[in-house]
């Protein structure tokens, strides 16, 4: 008899079944979300499981290396196809989710993600704190902008260097605002030397990593789209097909047919949200600045009279995705004659 197992992961404590191959319930419990936990009250059942399924979420990946790393049949599972296939219970409960990834196991409907490894994640961790500080860098400097813009002192255009300098001048002379001035600027000063220090070492991975640096012989690609995109494919023989590369971040278009109706909608937007906004930024660079003539710019720049630029954009994207992974593929440089080519060597 084949026995199968479903975790539903919390915060504190995860809820646990196991069925059998009928599909019957055979052990139920809630065990503490920890590796040791859960690999010892698995290990008590007294017989071995076919498969394991582990929804993919904040903890899942801490989880999944742990549990294979004792040899346990364990898959992550896909989130989206999870929340549709318990769609159908009237009851949302830990212990029904539970119940219900077990059973999923059991019947094989389920999709596997690949778990990144943990030099991936650390990437993607870096590269996201100095999205962070980023993000709240320019969050100061404009409130300040408004702030002042309230009482008709216009900022205009400078640099981050000069631009506490500018707001000291405009709030010199009004006591609250200069209060005020003080405060913002001691932190826009904080996040600006965090903010440098993140760019140091985004760069200092690229120089140490020889795939991102060999992606960077594509226009259009420098150190954060290369860091972004190696951490998110991480492995590059899991994807039997390049082509494969552009729906699994969601730049292929959706597709809806039923009976006399076809219709194909908008890109997916499936995938690594981070990873598309770099491929569409990289793809805004090449038709936009005065870069070294490639195919790709060419390709692009036709597609544009057709479609409008937003869509040359996004193709292009695409397209990127495609080229930069046969790139990690073949471990060559980029070849602007081939870029414009369909890649199907992997197919």
């Amino acid at each position: 008899m084949n026995y199968y197992a479903g975790i539903d992961v919390s915060l504190e404590c995860s809820s646990v079944c196991v069925v059998d191959g009928s599909g019957r319930i055979v052990r139920e419990g809630r065990v503490a979300s920890e590796p040791e936990a859960l690999i010892a009250w698995l290990g008590s059942l007294g017989f071995s499981l076919e498969r394991i399924g582990l929804e993919a979420g904040p903890f899942s990946q801490w989880l999944y290396a742990a549990l294979r790393e004792v040899g346990l049949a364990v898959e992550l599972l896909e989130m989206r196809h999870v929340k549709a296939a318990l769609s159908a219970m009237p009851v949302k409960t830990d212990r029904n989710d539970a119940r219900g990834i077990a059973q999923l196991m059991r019947l094989g409907w389920f999709r596997p993600v690949h778990c990144k490894s943990a030099a991936a994640q650390e990437v993607r961790a870096l590269l996201t704190a100095r999205k962070l500080v980023q993000s709240k860098f320019y969050d100061v400097e404009m409130s300040l902008r408004g702030i002042l813009r309230g009482f008709g002192l216009k900022v205009g255009c400078t640099t981050p260097k000069r631009f506490p300098g500018r707001i000291r001048e405009w709030v010199s002379g009004h006591a609250n605002l200069e209060a005020i001035a003080e405060a913002l600027l001691s932190v826009h000063d904080v996040l600006l030397r965090q903010l440098n220090g993140f760019e140091k070492r985004v760069r200092a991975f690229a120089r140490s990593d020889a795939r991102v640096r060999l992606l960077m012989t594509t226009p259009g690609v420098g150190a954060i789209v290369g860091l972004t995109y190696v951490s998110a494919i991480d492995d590059p023989a899991r994807f039997k097909s390049s082509e494969s590369v552009g729906a699994h971040f969601g730049l292929t278009p959706t597709k809806y047919q039923s009976g006399e109706t076809d219709v194909t909608g908008r890109i997916s937007k499936f995938g690594d949200a981070s990873v598309r906004t770099a491929l569409y930024e990289a793809a805004h660079i090449i038709l936009t600045r005065s870069l070294k003539s490639s195919g790709l710019k060419s390709w692009a720049t036709k597609l544009a009279k057709r479609t409008g630029m937003k869509k040359a954009k996004v193709a292009l994207a695409r397209k990127l995705a495609v080229v930069l992974h046969r790139m990690l593929v073949n471990a060559s440089d980029f070849v602007a004659d081939k870029s414009t080519s369909r890649v199907r060597t992997a197919a």
